[in-house]
């Protein structure tokens, strides 16, 4: 059935099994790393308690540790835990600290002075006081600090799966990539009944009586630990050769789905972003990998190419796609836009991707020494006749692109531009330029044919070996259904592409995906 013609349902039905595998995983993630973060955050807020002079530096601290953005924790993680479950667990745990910690001083600070006294003059010692009086009367507060790191971090833990960690955040990201509202929705749906659910169930414990909360505080422990242990580490890490492939190119049929049908490849991947796959390859974290094939991380990380010889990757060939209401409101556009046609072989965009990705030059930089290396750089004009909207998608290739679309307009035409970069995947850029968001984005033939149009598979076969017809069929199909028009394309074929680092390769001799299962088939 086609993924667009599925609802909602029969999309949850047919993936049911992973998904309570996702949900079980996500809800391990989130315990565990709420009860690190309960053992250490409840014992510092009562610390901060006693030494007030130290609360502004440890909540600062603390406060200073959630302003930092998400993805990035976790990539800062990776070199010193690696990937899976150990840097998603950290980061979450840092996230939970803060409500934590917080609420733990509020609620023992905010004890009547008079209730203390009163117990120390009955002879109460000081931890009596504290587990007698303080604690119990500032429970609500503390489980409403508990309640609020619940919730974020059923949020954060979606994040998770960047890299490798599973849990609902694999649907979620692969939806946006595929262009697949169902996929989405699949993971979206069960992680905010999740946040809704958790919270609710605390609520009614914030509202229990001094004695009821005292009984649930005691077998809160234990349910702690119950959520904690559904979460368990995906099976390919028991594999030979650790896999690792984004969440696109997972549910893609020029991906995973094809590896399994067409070779009988079946590595049981572990799932990441393409943000640190490849360094995590290059850390010897993950032995095979999905690519793009004129990403500039294979020079920069020594990865190599697996030779697709029974041809299931289609071609990947860029080129900018743009609103037809567009065109007519910029009569210079097009012909500005095909100024680079032809112009970006393959190795000239591995070559400007190795720039950016691992030379850590601006995309800007790179696109203008391009384009005065091909005497097509020219001072910007005035910009006084409208303004031109670029969208572009979340990785390097796509940032010099949309660079290079911005100098040649403004320097050809007289048009103004915006550029709304780091898009993310297909669905967001598309739905962008579909929604007159945006005015064009740079887009693979291979990504129109297989995530935006979804042609029946008979379809499929007679276009993936032919770049011109392949070409063809999606710049017929985009200006009928969409009015959408391709433009010329750039020159280079980024298609989907296996990788190994190149001494493993070598030493295993692997040059193939066929040559990959007959050595995994071997040590089965």
């Amino acid at each position: 059935m086609n993924e667009q013609q599925q609802t909602l349902w029969e999309f949850m039905h047919q993936q049911s099994d992973k998904l309570l595998m996702q949900t079980l995983q996500h809800i391990g993630l989130t315990f565990i790393s709420l009860i690190i973060a309960v053992i250490i955050g409840l014992p510092l807020g009562i610390w901060i308690t006693r030494r007030k002079q130290f609360s502004g530096i440890v909540l600062g601290v603390a406060g200073i540790l959630q302003t930092i953005p998400s993805i990035a924790l976790l990539g800062f993680m990776i070199p010193l835990l690696g990937i899976g479950a150990k840097p998603a667990i950290m980061a979450l745990f840092l996230y939970a600290l803060l409500p934590i910690i917080r609420n733990t001083y509020t609620g023992i600070d905010g004890v009547d002075a008079s209730i203390k006294e009163a117990a120390q003059a009955v002879g109460m010692s000081k931890w009596q006081v504290l587990f007698k009086v303080e604690l119990p009367l500032a429970m609500p507060v503390i489980l409403a600090g508990i309640r609020t790191a619940t919730v974020i971090n059923v949020g954060v833990a979606t994040l998770a799966s960047y890299i490798a960690a599973g849990g609902l955040g694999e649907f979620i990201f692969g939806g946006i990539s595929l262009n697949n509202t169902n996929m989405i929705l699949a993971g979206a749906i069960p992680a905010a009944c999740l946040a809704i659910l958790f919270d609710f169930l605390l609520s009614r414990v914030q509202k229990l009586n001094f004695r009821k909360i005292r009984t649930a505080t005691a077998t809160t422990p234990l349910l702690l630990l119950l959520m904690a242990s559904f979460y368990f580490i995906p099976s390919a890490y028991g594999s030979k050769l650790v896999a690792g492939f984004t969440p696109e190119f997972m549910g893609r049929q020029d991906g995973d789905l094809g590896l399994r049908k067409v070779y009988g490849l079946k590595v049981n991947p572990v799932v990441i972003s393409d943000a640190v796959m490849y360094k995590a390859a290059y850390e010897k974290h993950l032995d095979v990998i999905s690519g793009y094939s004129t990403d500039g991380r294979l020079k920069a990380y020594d990865l190599v190419v697996l030779g697709d010889d029974k041809k299931i990757f289609p071609p990947y060939y860029a080129a900018p796609i743009v609103r037809e209401d567009a065109l007519k409101q910029f009569p210079d556009l097009e012909q500005t836009l095909n100024l680079l046609s032809g112009k970006i072989n393959d190795s000239v965009m591995t070559e400007l991707n190795y720039r950016t990705d691992y030379l850590h030059q601006s995309p800007e930089k790179v696109a203008e020494d391009f384009l005065r290396s091909k005497s097509l750089l020219k001072p910007a004009g005035n910009g006084n006749a409208g303004i031109v909207r670029i969208g572009s998608k979340i990785f390097g290739e796509q940032y010099i692109l949309a660079s290079m679309y911005s100098m040649l307009i403004r320097g050809y035409t007289n048009y103004g531009v915006s550029t709304k970069t780091g898009l993310g995947g297909t669905k967001i850029c598309f739905d962008a330029l579909a929604n007159n968001q945006i005015d064009f984005y740079p887009e693979y033939t291979g990504t129109g044919l297989l995530a935006i149009l979804h042609p029946p598979a008979k379809t499929v076969d007679t276009l993936i070996n032919d770049k011109n017809k392949t070409y063809a069929y999606v710049a017929r199909q985009f200006e009928a259904k969409y009015n959408i028009k391709w433009l010329k394309p750039i020159g280079f074929n980024n298609s989907y592409a296996l990788m190994m680092r190149e001494k493993e390769a070598r030493k295993l001799n692997i040059k193939t995906i066929s040559d990959l299962k007959r050595y995994l088939e071997s040590k089965d």
